[in-house]
Protein backbone atom coordinates (compact mmCIF):
# COMPACT_ATOMS: atom_id res chain seq x y z
CA UNK A 1 0.00 0.00 0.00
CA UNK A 2 2.94 2.29 0.52
CA UNK A 3 4.51 1.58 -2.62
CA UNK A 4 1.37 2.33 -4.46
CA UNK A 5 0.91 5.65 -2.86
CA UNK A 6 5.04 6.49 -3.34
CA UNK A 7 4.39 5.62 -7.03
CA UNK A 8 0.95 7.57 -7.26
CA UNK A 9 3.22 10.70 -5.64
CA UNK A 10 5.98 10.39 -8.04
CA UNK A 11 3.28 10.31 -11.22
CA UNK A 12 1.49 13.59 -10.00
CA UNK A 13 4.98 14.87 -9.19
CA UNK A 14 5.85 14.24 -13.43
CA UNK A 15 2.35 15.80 -14.73
CA UNK A 16 2.74 18.71 -12.73
CA UNK A 17 6.43 19.27 -14.09
CA UNK A 18 5.14 18.28 -17.60
CA UNK A 19 2.41 20.38 -17.54
CA UNK A 20 5.12 22.95 -16.24
CA UNK A 21 7.14 22.63 -19.61
CA UNK A 22 9.48 20.16 -18.61
CA UNK A 23 11.05 17.81 -20.83
CA UNK A 24 11.06 14.42 -19.79
CA UNK A 25 13.05 12.86 -22.53
CA UNK A 26 16.18 10.84 -22.11
CA UNK A 27 18.73 12.38 -23.93
CA UNK A 28 21.52 9.71 -25.17
CA UNK A 29 25.66 10.81 -25.99
CA UNK A 30 24.76 10.23 -29.48
CA UNK A 31 21.87 12.46 -29.87
CA UNK A 32 24.21 15.14 -27.96
CA UNK A 33 26.81 14.91 -30.73
CA UNK A 34 23.88 14.86 -33.63
CA UNK A 35 22.90 18.05 -31.96
CA UNK A 36 26.20 19.91 -31.31
CA UNK A 37 26.69 18.81 -35.38
CA UNK A 38 23.61 20.41 -36.34
CA UNK A 39 24.43 23.71 -34.31
CA UNK A 40 27.47 23.83 -36.25
CA UNK A 41 26.32 23.15 -39.49
CA UNK A 42 23.06 26.00 -39.06
CA UNK A 43 25.92 28.20 -37.62
CA UNK A 44 26.57 31.20 -40.20
CA UNK A 45 30.14 31.64 -41.03
CA UNK A 46 31.77 34.89 -40.63
CA UNK A 47 31.83 37.08 -43.76
CA UNK A 48 35.39 36.87 -45.30
CA UNK A 49 37.56 40.21 -44.66
CA UNK A 50 38.34 41.75 -48.20
CA UNK A 51 41.35 43.59 -47.41
CA UNK A 52 40.30 47.14 -49.07
CA UNK A 53 42.59 47.86 -51.98
CA UNK A 54 45.77 49.77 -52.06
CA UNK A 55 45.74 53.39 -53.15
CA UNK A 56 47.06 53.94 -56.64
CA UNK A 57 49.88 56.43 -56.22
CA UNK A 58 50.25 57.84 -59.34
CA UNK A 59 54.41 58.60 -60.40
CA UNK A 60 55.07 62.17 -60.09
CA UNK A 61 56.12 64.00 -62.61
CA UNK A 62 58.50 66.86 -62.15
CA UNK A 63 57.18 69.70 -64.93
CA UNK A 64 60.11 71.50 -66.21
CA UNK A 65 59.46 74.98 -66.37
CA UNK A 66 61.54 76.36 -69.48
CA UNK A 67 63.74 79.52 -68.28
CA UNK A 68 62.36 82.50 -70.11
CA UNK A 69 63.80 83.68 -73.36
CA UNK A 70 65.87 86.73 -72.70
CA UNK A 71 64.01 90.30 -73.98
CA UNK A 72 66.42 91.45 -76.60
CA UNK A 73 65.77 95.03 -77.34
CA UNK A 74 65.98 95.35 -81.23
CA UNK A 75 69.19 98.00 -81.70
CA UNK A 76 68.15 101.50 -83.08
CA UNK A 77 68.43 101.80 -86.70
CA UNK A 78 71.15 104.16 -87.61
CA UNK A 79 70.73 106.57 -90.49
CA UNK A 80 73.64 106.74 -92.65
CA UNK A 81 73.96 110.23 -95.07
CA UNK A 82 76.23 109.41 -97.55
CA UNK A 83 78.41 112.67 -97.78
CA UNK A 84 78.90 113.75 -101.41
CA UNK A 85 81.85 116.45 -100.48
CA UNK A 86 84.82 116.36 -101.25
CA UNK A 87 88.21 118.67 -102.03
CA UNK A 88 91.24 118.16 -104.12
CA UNK A 89 94.59 119.94 -104.41
CA UNK A 90 96.65 119.21 -107.37
CA UNK A 91 99.27 121.27 -109.63
CA UNK A 92 98.23 122.25 -113.68
CA UNK A 93 100.52 123.00 -116.45
CA UNK A 94 98.56 125.46 -118.84
CA UNK A 95 99.40 126.67 -122.29
CA UNK A 96 98.98 129.79 -123.69
CA UNK A 97 98.85 130.62 -127.46
CA UNK A 98 97.89 133.50 -129.08
CA UNK A 99 95.11 133.64 -132.10
CA UNK A 100 96.20 137.01 -133.65
CA UNK A 101 97.36 137.19 -137.29
CA UNK A 102 100.22 139.08 -136.62
CA UNK A 103 103.46 136.87 -136.67
CA UNK A 104 106.18 140.01 -135.99
CA UNK A 105 103.80 141.20 -133.35
CA UNK A 106 105.32 140.51 -130.07
CA UNK A 107 102.54 139.83 -128.51
CA UNK A 108 101.99 136.78 -130.71
CA UNK A 109 103.09 133.62 -129.83
CA UNK A 110 102.97 130.71 -127.42
CA UNK A 111 103.60 130.47 -123.32
CA UNK A 112 103.82 127.09 -120.73
CA UNK A 113 103.29 128.22 -117.33
CA UNK A 114 102.78 125.66 -114.43
CA UNK A 115 100.88 126.54 -110.80
CA UNK A 116 98.54 124.87 -108.87
CA UNK A 117 94.80 123.74 -108.54
CA UNK A 118 92.12 123.37 -106.32
CA UNK A 119 88.68 121.74 -106.62
CA UNK A 120 86.00 121.07 -104.05
CA UNK A 121 82.26 119.49 -104.99
CA UNK A 122 79.71 117.36 -104.20
CA UNK A 123 78.41 114.37 -105.78
CA UNK A 124 75.22 113.73 -105.86
CA UNK A 125 74.76 110.16 -106.60
CA UNK A 126 77.70 108.36 -108.66
CA UNK A 127 76.37 109.95 -111.95
CA UNK A 128 76.14 113.49 -111.73
CA UNK A 129 77.75 115.96 -109.16
CA UNK A 130 78.75 119.68 -109.00
CA UNK A 131 82.35 121.04 -108.66
CA UNK A 132 84.04 124.65 -108.07
CA UNK A 133 87.79 124.95 -109.04
CA UNK A 134 90.41 127.48 -110.29
CA UNK A 135 93.86 127.64 -111.34
CA UNK A 136 96.48 129.80 -110.70
CA UNK A 137 100.06 129.76 -112.43
CA UNK A 138 102.96 131.32 -111.23
CA UNK A 139 105.84 130.22 -112.82
CA UNK A 140 106.24 131.25 -116.54
CA UNK A 141 108.30 130.68 -119.14
CA UNK A 142 107.26 133.60 -121.59
CA UNK A 143 106.06 136.12 -119.12
CA UNK A 144 102.53 134.64 -118.96
CA UNK A 145 100.06 134.21 -115.72
CA UNK A 146 97.34 132.42 -116.38
CA UNK A 147 94.00 133.03 -113.43
CA UNK A 148 91.20 130.78 -113.93
CA UNK A 149 87.89 130.27 -111.83
CA UNK A 150 84.77 128.35 -112.66
CA UNK A 151 81.56 126.26 -112.10
CA UNK A 152 80.78 123.12 -113.59
CA UNK A 153 78.61 120.17 -113.76
CA UNK A 154 80.33 116.98 -113.38
CA UNK A 155 78.59 114.12 -115.20
CA UNK A 156 80.36 110.76 -114.21
CA UNK A 157 80.12 107.15 -115.55
CA UNK A 158 81.83 104.65 -113.16
CA UNK A 159 84.16 102.07 -114.19
CA UNK A 160 84.38 99.94 -111.34
CA UNK A 161 84.42 100.50 -107.73
CA UNK A 162 87.26 102.46 -107.67
CA UNK A 163 87.40 104.13 -110.61
CA UNK A 164 85.16 106.68 -111.80
CA UNK A 165 85.23 108.96 -115.39
CA UNK A 166 83.77 112.47 -115.36
CA UNK A 167 83.32 115.26 -117.29
CA UNK A 168 83.08 118.95 -116.59
CA UNK A 169 80.46 121.57 -118.46
CA UNK A 170 80.47 125.25 -117.28
CA UNK A 171 81.71 128.62 -116.94
CA UNK A 172 84.69 130.15 -115.71
CA UNK A 173 86.60 133.47 -115.82
CA UNK A 174 90.12 134.01 -116.83
CA UNK A 175 92.58 136.43 -116.88
CA UNK A 176 95.80 136.22 -118.20
CA UNK A 177 98.90 138.54 -117.37
CA UNK A 178 102.15 138.68 -119.38
CA UNK A 179 103.94 140.42 -122.78
CA UNK A 180 101.68 138.16 -125.31
CA UNK A 181 98.15 138.85 -126.14
CA UNK A 182 95.91 139.33 -122.77
CA UNK A 183 92.25 137.43 -122.06
CA UNK A 184 89.64 138.35 -119.90
CA UNK A 185 86.98 137.31 -120.22
CA UNK A 186 83.48 135.12 -119.03
CA UNK A 187 83.27 132.27 -121.02
CA UNK A 188 82.31 128.34 -121.37
CA UNK A 189 84.55 125.99 -120.36
CA UNK A 190 85.15 122.06 -120.96
CA UNK A 191 86.73 119.40 -119.49
CA UNK A 192 86.87 115.66 -118.73
CA UNK A 193 88.89 113.57 -116.24
CA UNK A 194 89.45 110.42 -114.19
CA UNK A 195 88.87 109.73 -110.59
CA UNK A 196 90.49 106.82 -108.65
CA UNK A 197 89.89 106.15 -105.06
CA UNK A 198 92.74 104.93 -102.43
CA UNK A 199 90.16 104.18 -99.53
CA UNK A 200 88.50 101.30 -98.75
CA UNK A 201 85.06 101.07 -99.72
CA UNK A 202 82.73 99.77 -96.73
CA UNK A 203 79.34 100.20 -95.83
CA UNK A 204 78.22 101.05 -92.61
CA UNK A 205 75.66 99.25 -90.42
CA UNK A 206 72.17 101.27 -91.08
CA UNK A 207 69.99 102.98 -93.38
CA UNK A 208 71.46 105.16 -95.95
CA UNK A 209 69.63 108.00 -97.18
CA UNK A 210 70.19 106.64 -101.03
CA UNK A 211 71.20 103.29 -102.06
CA UNK A 212 74.71 102.34 -101.61
CA UNK A 213 76.78 102.04 -104.48
CA UNK A 214 79.99 101.89 -102.88
CA UNK A 215 81.33 104.36 -105.71
CA UNK A 216 81.77 108.21 -106.22
CA UNK A 217 81.42 109.86 -103.22
CA UNK A 218 80.12 107.25 -100.31
CA UNK A 219 83.73 106.20 -98.97
CA UNK A 220 85.58 107.95 -96.59
CA UNK A 221 89.52 108.68 -97.54
CA UNK A 222 91.71 109.84 -100.10
CA UNK A 223 92.05 109.32 -103.66
CA UNK A 224 93.88 110.46 -107.09
CA UNK A 225 92.39 112.64 -109.97
CA UNK A 226 93.60 113.78 -112.99
CA UNK A 227 92.08 115.69 -116.17
CA UNK A 228 92.35 118.22 -118.54
CA UNK A 229 90.08 121.49 -119.22
CA UNK A 230 89.77 123.62 -122.22
CA UNK A 231 89.47 127.11 -120.02
CA UNK A 232 88.15 129.47 -122.65
CA UNK A 233 85.25 127.96 -125.40
CA UNK A 234 84.99 131.32 -127.12
CA UNK A 235 85.56 132.26 -131.06
CA UNK A 236 88.38 134.67 -131.63
CA UNK A 237 90.04 133.40 -128.41
CA UNK A 238 93.35 132.39 -127.49
CA UNK A 239 93.67 128.75 -126.48
CA UNK A 240 94.14 128.17 -123.05
CA UNK A 241 94.56 124.46 -121.97
CA UNK A 242 94.75 123.10 -119.03
CA UNK A 243 96.63 119.66 -117.45
CA UNK A 244 96.39 118.96 -113.98
CA UNK A 245 96.82 116.15 -111.41
CA UNK A 246 96.72 115.83 -107.68
CA UNK A 247 94.56 114.15 -104.63
CA UNK A 248 91.55 114.36 -103.63
CA UNK A 249 90.25 113.69 -100.04
CA UNK A 250 86.07 112.42 -99.89
CA UNK A 251 84.79 113.47 -96.77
Amino acid sequence: MKNIKLSLIALMALGTFAYAGGDLTVVTPYEEEDIQLAEEVNVEPEPAVVPAPEPVVEPVVEKVVPEPKPIVTPKPVEHVKANGFYAGLGISASRYKTNCNCPSSPKSGSDKTAGVMARVGYDFNKYVGIEARGISTSWKSNGGKVEHAGLFVKPMLPVNDKTNVYGLVGVAKTKTKGYLQTTNTDSLALGAGVEVDLSKDTPKEGRYNRPFDGQGDQEKGLGLFADYERMVVKSGAPDLDAVSAGVTYDF
